[in-house]
């Protein structure tokens, strides 16, 4: 319904003055008498808040959802190192740091496993290098550890460590690497290997790393924030991903190389975890 306010024009018509009442959606509008239409512009306007409001929770939705999912991931960080529970047929140890490759070689020595693998050592190490890195260890390491120089990430580890296990006909092995990369690592393992094979999980705490006062340590908190990142991406692609071998992100060196021994300050076997 409207209602007028009326003025005789010059031609004897009748115009509307002062305000109009207009009906809309069970509700009264009261607008100019000039303007008896909703401007075009309300809607747009309209639906761009609504729009804008959906994004606003789906963001703060996923931002909880990723605060949740770090404190989970930072709960399955192990705390200790506990030898692995069975035997395995052989070992792999991640390079990243020389702890590592110290508590694969010992593991090795108490007999978990018949074979080492390091995989992703830097070209300029050799094996004597190694051993005089791990003087009370030379043996174990002469006779039974293998060295490869073709993995440059995480995922070139997995594809690396499939190969060594079905070259020696494994069916388990036990995996040594740091307790924070300890996740994705099993992810990309236990992708490559599709079920044929298991992987036992032997995770190292590195000194002055304490996983319950990250919080407390800004290089902690963000060591843990960039590896809960990766997990949550190797675990997207290897859902969607075929084999490893055939994936865009593995890093593999075309061919293996025989590098020179090279004397170290400081025992560094690769660049960084990736």
């Amino acid at each position: 319904m409207t209602a007028w306010t009326a003025s005789t024009t010059e031609t004897g018509s009748l115009e509307p003055l002062g305000w109009v009442w207009q009906e809309r959606a069970d509700r009264r509008t009261v607008l100019p008498a000039h303007d008896t239409k909703v401007s075009s512009l309300s809607v747009p306007a309209t639906r761009a808040t609504r729009v804008a409001k959906g994004l606003s929770g789906l963001g703060l939705l996923c931002a909880v959802g990723l605060a949740g999912g770090f404190l989970a991931f930072v709960q399955t960080v192990a705390r200790s190192e506990r030898p692995p529970a069975a035997r395995a047929d052989g070992i792999v140890a991640l390079t990243g740091g020389a702890q590592r490759i110290g508590d694969a070689i010992d593991l090795l020595a108490a007999g978990h496993g018949r074979r080492l693998l390091i995989t992703g050592v830097n070209e300029r190490t050799s094996r004597e290098e190694i051993a005089r890195l791990n003087p009370n260890q030379s043996h174990w390491i002469a006779c039974c550890v293998d060295l490869d120089y073709r993995a440059r990430n995480t995922i070139g580890n997995a594809i690396e460590t499939r190969r060594w296990m079905r070259r020696n006909g494994f069916g388990t092995v036990a995996v040594v690497t740091s307790n924070y990369h300890m996740p994705r690592t099993l992810v990309e393992i236990d992708h490559a290997l599709a079920d044929r094979e298991a992987a036992i999980p032997y995770p190292v705490v590195s000194d002055g790393f304490d996983v319950d006062r990250w919080w407390a340590d800004p290089a902690s908190a963000r060591l843990l924030g960039a590896e809960y990142l990766k997990f949550l991406a190797a675990w997207v692609r290897t859902r969607f991903e075929g084999d490893p071998e055939h994936s865009h992100f593995a890093l593999l060196r075309g061919k293996p190389v025989r590098p020179p021994v090279t004397l170290m300050a400081a025992p560094r076997l690769d660049t960084a975890d990736r």
